[in-house]
């Protein structure tokens, strides 16, 4: 067998193998969230299934040193990777409604059911580089260069696999499709190089392998595993897995697993009883007089499908709001769904904190709805980033951040406004009824509770006062909470959110009521 196809071949199974990895966390981060213990889970597995494949693959090639096995072992395994999403979508289905229901055994033995899947195709394809360095040394004086241009090689395949589904296969053909794309390439590869290295009638006996594929692709993986009802839009970006849910009047946007809701629209009602619309409260928290008519300028990172910008417009009237939001597809989804065509919002499809950092405003309100743990941005969490939040506030400006939480857990809270009090000279919290949700409120200016009683009494005074405003201010004042307890500091050089929220989760998901708006 020629260097050059010991070289494709490993090249191609690299790129397999780590593209297959990705498209793994994508197709279980749809049905069990993005938080780092399923990354973290997913990567140590298929570490493991490739550690076994490694040592098979060497005691297989020194047993069996023959180019036709090597070849055959990479179309199996290439053809097991194509089995995934056929295999694994009765499981999916499982693991949906146990999330919704929160039935943490059958969660839990989904997740591990469906990684046992990967073993087969992860360890075929663990066999590939032993197996090559096998065929490959022919003068053990060399075995070295040999050897490393080897794992160079398939290392390089990987680099490239690890950009083709995130960024091309899944935002094109969808996750199902994206395994059965890699799983394709490389079984034709595979095919391609068995026919040149060991005759036409090799590798005719396996082409049934791509037929198999093709016809899967046509018949076999249609739609998606979550029976939502009500559902009228699913799509895959290169960030989320995105419903739009229609109850009566009533439609929501859900992302990945499907427990929280990102926004929600309603064609003539504006009150939702959710986070959204605490962000009005939001100026009312400095000294008193503070009208309606003195806000001018809001941003929005985390803009989603455009709640709190439409709830903003419609109680303050036409003012400036930036709209930050990451996925590109889910401002389509706002904008075609949920009526996020607001002249005065301006939207930009960036990070939060690079397109807060970029841009050449100042707010008066900046609200943060990028949270929700455990998938918190850690780089929305540190003093570096509040710094640059109340560096494009205006002297009376407020930001508010919307918390999720434990039911008798507040250590996310208390470690935020530790946080932003190394920054912002007051901090308020107030929690929204019958929810897991808190928000916090810090103000540019030295700011008190009595403010808030004050501007309260004058907005119930005036009858102009729209009565979303009202409402929201009245739901923060009566549901003030007591200053946090101090906790630890969170900086872009340390930020152990990950412990955090990590532990947030667990007590979420034992506790049994995970609250729908998050």
């Amino acid at each position: 067998m020629s260097k050059r196809s010991l070289y494709s071949a490993v090249f191609f199974s690299g790129l397999v193998t780590l593209a297959a990895e990705l498209a793994a966390s994508r197709l279980l981060e749809n049905h069990f969230g993005t938080s780092n213990l399923i990354y973290a889970s997913i990567i140590g597995l298929i570490l493991i299934y490739l550690t076994a494949g490694y040592f098979i693959g060497g005691w297989w090639a020194d047993r069996s040193p023959n180019p036709r096995t090597f070849l055959q072992i990479l179309a199996w395994g290439g053809f097991f990777i194509g089995l995934i999403p056929l295999a694994s979508r009765p499981v999916l289905r499982l693991a949906a409604e146990a999330f919704d229901q929160l039935a943490m055994g059958a969660l839990i033995g989904s997740f591990v059911v469906v990684m046992v899947l990967f073993i087969l195709p992860i360890t075929l394809l663990g066999m590939a580089s032993p197996f090559a360095i096998r065929l490959a040394i022919t003068d053990p004086a060399q075995a070295g260069r040999v050897s490393g241009r080897i794992y160079a090689i398939s290392t390089l395949g990987s680099f490239i696999g690890t950009f083709l589904p995130g960024m091309l296969l899944i935002p094109l053909v969808g996750t199902y499709r994206t395994f059965l794309v890699i799983s394709g390439l490389l079984v034709l590869v595979a095919l391609y190089l068995l026919a040149k290295n060991c005759g036409l009638r090799a590798a005719a006996v396996y082409t049934w392998m791509p037929a198999a594929l093709m016809l899967l692709a046509v018949l076999g993986t249609r739609g998606f595993d979550k029976a939502t009802p009500g559902l009228i839009y699913e799509s895959e970006s290169a960030y989320n897995y995105i419903q739009v849910v229609e109850e009566g009047p009533y439609r929501f946007l859900r992302l990945n697993e499907g427990q929280g809701v990102h926004s929600i629209y309603h064609p003539t009602e504006l009150v939702y009883a959710g986070p959204w619309e605490q962000v009005l409260a939001a100026p009312y928290f400095n000294p008193a007089p503070v009208k309606p008519s003195d806000l001018k300028s809001m941003a929005i990172v985390g803009l989603a499908a455009g709640t709190t910008a439409r709830q903003a417009t419609a109680a303050y009237g036409p003012i400036l709001i930036d709209g930050f939001e990451i996925d590109p597809k889910i401002v389509e989804v706002g904008r075609e769904y949920f009526d996020m065509n607001q002249p005065n919002l301006h939207v930009y499809v960036q990070d939060g904190r690079y397109g807060l950092a970029q841009s050449d405003n100042r707010y008066q309100v900046i609200s943060l709805d990028a949270y929700r743990p455990p998938y918190i941005p850690w780089h929305l969490t540190t003093v570096e980033f509040f710094q640059t939040v109340r560096d494009h506030l205006t002297e009376d400006g407020v930001v508010t951040i919307n918390v999720g939480r434990a039911p008798n857990d507040r250590r996310l809270i208390e470690a935020l406004t530790s946080t932003m009090l190394t920054v912002f000279p007051s901090v308020h919290v107030m929690d929204i009824p019958d929810t897991f949700n808190s928000i916090v409120y810090a103000t540019a200016q030295q700011t008190d509770i009595s403010n808030l009683d004050a501007n309260l009494m004058l907005l119930r005074a005036d009858p102009g006062t729209h009565p979303l405003i009202l409402r929201s201010v009245e739901i923060a004042m009566a549901n003030l909470q007591p200053a946090p307890a101090a906790g630890p500091v969170f900086t872009d050089d340390k930020a152990a959110i990950e412990w955090l929220t990590n532990n947030l989760v667990l007590s979420y998901l034992f506790a049994g009521d995970l609250e729908l708006l998050q």
